[in-house]
């Protein structure tokens, strides 16, 4: 920079930023910087706000403690070019190293300090007004993560300690925002906050005390509540002395809390853009009563003894007893019966502890789900157990709901789903007892036994008839001790009786006496008991007719919890129409039941004794074929759908299907395509499991293949790794390069955006030299633009050009996009995704011309053999480069293109919300600030509904925008 006279002429000039991607701008136009490295090395120079680095401390700090032998030459190199691009006097020399003198005006980390300082004289003074403006000025300076495009320890260092400045200001501006009596907006803040960072007692802290003086004492000491169990079982500390005094002045209403919002303060502040939480649904999803329930009234009584007070601690009541001993008939009794004490819903879901697939529905699940019936929409959900329930207990706050959570597994299963309002009460049924919910969360065990002799002898009058159960009271008698009191023999057993209407109780009682039946899955059961279920069961399967019998049989081998008519057609080997039959038989026989309208499955005690059936009748070639069958239903159903809701994707060979395979048909309609996936993906999840178990390896990564594009879509990026992991297992103990290429790129794609980047390079560099071993050129073409990708989202741009540059040059080589007849449509939609790509990490390096002109092939390609799907993407790429380039009316044309087909799918946010950001840019490059509002206004809805990082810099933009007009 320069001296003298001319100084703050040239200072006026110069814009600098660390508070966000490193960025420099020269007369209000950004400068790009160059490569990461050299990025890097002006962020070490202005991190250093002025002051001279040595050349050995700039070696240190870009490469650590192996740095290259041309360490020294390189950073020379880069000085040399950034002095190019930014004048020689902004980097001078100083000894063996540089500096990079600025001032307040020119280095958004110097004007932070800045604000910081003048807010803490202000705060000195007392004069909280002027404290909250200085904040949040200093505040707007952020333009997102610190050194966000910046990689390596010296940068992750930084962005820590500039992290914790920033947290600090935070909590500064939102005590002078308590101060001045706007607790509302503070509250709003604070709860985000609070999500953000769980363990920081400080959020915590201040939000007890926006929500105490907001008049919410109950959700202040929920905060507590659950910040003290949240640290017990992290960190086994409990709260510190801040929180807990907070606490204690909140429980005896200490006046001393409460403060008057002073005159005028909410005018002379900006007020925050967080949104208000939108209106919950009120959901009524407990299942229907039984209209023939009996007995059970002391337990009810026990039962209705814990149940809360509007103003009471939430409470938890864990129902356990035997398989088959009526935990959930019990549990949606007392809960319908319970019902109207919570008048802000009633939520029910079945989480599977013990489903014989072996695969119980895991806390995200469960959560995701409750959460889509509160009316969250499913691509506005986070993607970690902790954030899910985090806006769980958010949506809950100051509601009293009921929440059944039937067939828990563990403690660990149900422990996010607890609701922490008072006044709510959470329903668990459960073969265990819980005793850790008992332990840590005061649950109110509640167990539950056989039926006693009048409740079991009214349990039959009602289901068969007072009359007839008189006229035979010995075999009632004798019914009822085969049965052992067991509400689920009993069931088994009186339709059995009641479909057989004209034979006496008699025959029944005969039946049970005589008969041998076997069921091991009953571990934690009486054995007389068991074996009373074993013997109802059996005399209801061998009144089958031999097909039905042998379906019964077989659906025990099915992979999932449910099935559908197709699958169950491709299980036994039939045509669906035989099929349809024989399961509309094991319905009449209660040995099936259709919960949902086409989807058959049944109680985990008659899958187990389906199972048994199967071991003791089935030979073990027939156990195979049967699987078999199974899996190549899922498989090549699972491919037909990728075929439809991916066409830009490379499908790979499958081996032809066993005979009596009945695959899906999708008659070209993707949505159904994509419905059924949705419908199958517990089923297709665990048949990955089922295949690699059973040496099906083969299916077992191919199903992962297919099942790749719904799980990413889906959030569901844990799922992705499972399947993925299970899948490369599966490649190498079948030597198969090809199969662990695949698997190795599906791993990179899940760790990606599960933010393990680094591990996801080498996955997919790993899958980039197998593919390119074997001489598959079009995955080898995918899995470098999958490399692009990542290496992108690394800040590794020279590698991402790379890549999209080989994935480009070997599309080209299989498909000749000139010649119409050198490829199918699915290679014309590759090479066009390749060309766009490749255009848009030319964008990012500030090559805009170039990404201009590979983004209009790729559009031509589109337009030319009229592929119409995913073509928005390539307008958003044109918009951007026509930015950059200062062509503002033809970026804004093409933004509003890319936006017409995202709001078409509909399942593209992420994008949609891009897209307007940058069509906002665009707006204030044009010089109009109302419209850049608008449109950065909906971007800001999108990301703050999905909780996204960048929701904090958009606010920040808007905040420095004009005000607008009266």
């Amino acid at each position: 920079m320069s001296h003298g006279r001319g100084e703050n002429r040239v200072r006026e000039q110069w814009r600098f930023a660390v508070l966000g991607p490193v960025g420099a701008w020269r007369e209000g136009a950004e400068v790009d910087l160059g490569p990461p490295q050299q990025r890097a090395l002006l962020a070490v120079l202005l991190l250093a706000e002025g002051a001279p680095v040595q050349g050995h401390e700039l070696v240190d700090a870009l490469w650590g403690g192996e740095p290259p032998a041309s360490a020294v030459g390189s950073i020379r190199t880069y000085v040399h070019r950034l002095r190019k691009l930014l004048g020689p006097s902004v980097i001078r020399s100083a000894g063996n190293g540089y500096q990079v003198p600025v001032v307040r005006e020119e280095l958004d980390l110097v004007a932070f300090r800045d604000l910081l300082a003048r807010a803490d004289r202000a705060r000195g003074a007392g004069d909280a007004d002027k404290t909250a403006l200085r904040l949040r000025e200093a505040l707007a300076l952020w333009r997102g993560t610190a050194l966000a495009d910046i990689r390596g320890e010296y940068a992750q260092a930084q962005r820590e300690r500039l992290g914790k400045l920033r947290l600090s200001a935070l909590e500064h501006l939102l005590t002078a925002t308590l101060d001045l009596g706007r607790h509302e907006e503070a509250a709003t803040e604070l709860a985000w906050l609070v999500a953000e960072h769980p363990l920081d007692e400080r959020f915590r802290e201040l939000l007890m005390l926006a929500l105490y003086r907001c008049g919410r004492q109950s959700a202040a000491l929920a905060t507590y509540r659950e910040v003290r169990t949240l640290l017990a079982e992290e960190l086994g500390i409990d709260p510190g002395p801040g929180l807990q005094r907070m606490h204690e002045r909140i429980l005896r209403a200490d006046a001393g809390l409460l403060v008057a919002p002073r005159p005028g303060a909410a005018e002379r502040i900006p007020a925050c853009t967080a949104p208000s939480a939108p209106p919950l649904p009120v959901p009524a999803q407990l299942p229907g009563a039984l209209a023939v329930f009996v007995g059970r009234r002391d337990q009810l009584a026990l039962a209705d003894e814990v149940l809360p007070r509007a103003d009471e601690p939430p409470v938890t009541v864990t129902i356990s007893g035997m398989a088959g001993v009526g935990k959930t008939t019990f549990a949606v009794h007392w809960a319908r019966q319970v019902a109207a004490r919570f008048p802000d819903g009633q939520l029910h879901v079945n989480l599977r502890g013990f489903d014989p697939s072996g695969l119980p529905v895991g806390p995200e699940h469960a959560l995701r789900t409750v959460l889509r019936s509160l009316g969250v929409a499913q691509h506005s959900l986070p993607h970690d157990v902790d954030a899910l329930s985090a806006l769980y207990r958010t949506l809950l706050a100051d509601r009293r709901v009921l929440i059944l959570l039937d067939d828990a597994r563990d403690a660990q299963q149900v422990r996010p789903l607890l609701p922490s309002a008072p006044g709510c009460l959470a329903i668990i049924t459960s073969r265990n007892l819980l005793s850790g919910l008992i332990a840590m969360e005061g649950a109110h065990p509640l167990r539950l036994d056989v039926l006693s002799v009048d409740e079991a002898h009214a349990f039959l009058a009602r289901r068969l008839g007072h009359e007839r159960v008189a006229a035979e009271p010995a075999a009632v008698r004798e019914i009822v001790e085969r049965c052992a009191r067991l509400p689920l023999a009993l069931a088994v057993a009186s339709a059995r009786a009641a479909a057989r209407c004209t034979f006496p109780l008699a025959t029944l009682a005969a039946e049970l006496r005589d008969s041998q039946g076997s069921l091991d899955a009953f571990d934690d059961a009486e054995p007389d008991a068991a074996a009373d279920v074993r013997a109802v069961l059996s005399s209801s399967y061998h009144d089958l007719t031999p097909a039905a019998a042998r379906l019964f049989r077989l659906l025990s081998l099915h992979p999932g919890p449910d099935t559908s008519l197709p699958a169950a057609a491709s299980l036994i080997g039939l045509p669906p129409a035989d099929t349809r039959q024989l399961l509309a038989e094991l319905l009449r026989a209660h040995l099936v039941d259709e919960p949902v309208a086409g989807r058959y499955g049944s109680h985990d005690l008659l899958r187990a004794y389906g199972s048994e059936l199967a071991r003791t009748t089935e030979p073990p070639a027939e156990h195979h074929a049967t699987l078999r069958r199974a899996l190549d239903h899922y498989l090549h159903s699972a491919r037909a759908a990728v075929a439809l809701h991916s066409p830009e994707r490379a499908l790979i060979p499958l081996a032809p299907a066993a005979a009596g395979v009945c695959a899906e048909e999708f008659a070209g309609d993707s949505a159904k395509a994509v419905a059924w996936f949705a419908a199958e993906q517990s089923v297709l999840r665990a048949a990955v499991e089922r295949a690699a178990a059973h040496g099906f390896d083969v299916h077992a990564w191919q199903l992962a293949w297919a099942l790749d594009i719904h799980l990413n879509r889906s959030g569901l990026w844990r799922d992705a790794e499972a399947v993925h992991l299970t899948a490369l297992d599966a490649a190498r103990r079948l030597g198969d390069p090809i199969a662990r290429a695949h698997a190795h790129s599906g791993l990179a794609k899940a760790l990606t955006t599960l933010g393990r980047v680094d591990e996801a390079r080498a996955h997919i560099e790993r899958s980039v030299e197998l593919f390119t071993a074997s001489g598959d050129l079009r995955a080898c073409a995918e899995s470098h633009h999958v490399l692009c990708w990542v290496a992108e989202c690394q800040g590794d741009l020279e590698s991402a050009l790379g890549a999209a540059q080989r994935s480009l040059a070997i599309r080209r080589a299989v498909h000749d996009p000139e010649d119409p007849g050198s490829d199918d449509e699915r290679g014309s939609r590759a090479t066009a995704g390749a060309l766009n790509a490749l255009g848009w990490i030319h964008g990012l390096l500030g090559q805009h011309q170039e990404a201009l002109d590979h983004c209009r092939q790729a559009l031509a390609l589109h337009e030319e053999r009229g592929l119409g799907y995913g073509v928005w993407h390539i307008w958003n790429s044109i918009g951007s480069a026509h930015h950059h380039l200062g062509q503002y009316d033809e970026a804004v044309a093409s933004f509003r293109k890319a936006l017409a087909g995202y709001r078409q799918t509909g399942c593209l946010p992420i994008a949609e919300a891009g897209t307007l950001r940058r069509l906002g840019d665009t707006y204030v490059s044009m010089g109009r600030p109302g419209a850049a509002r608008a449109e950065w206004t909906a971007a800001l809805t999108i990301l703050e509904r999905l909780g996204h990082a960048d929701a904090e810099t958009l606010r920040g933009g808007l905040r420095r925008l004009p005000a607008p007009g009266p």
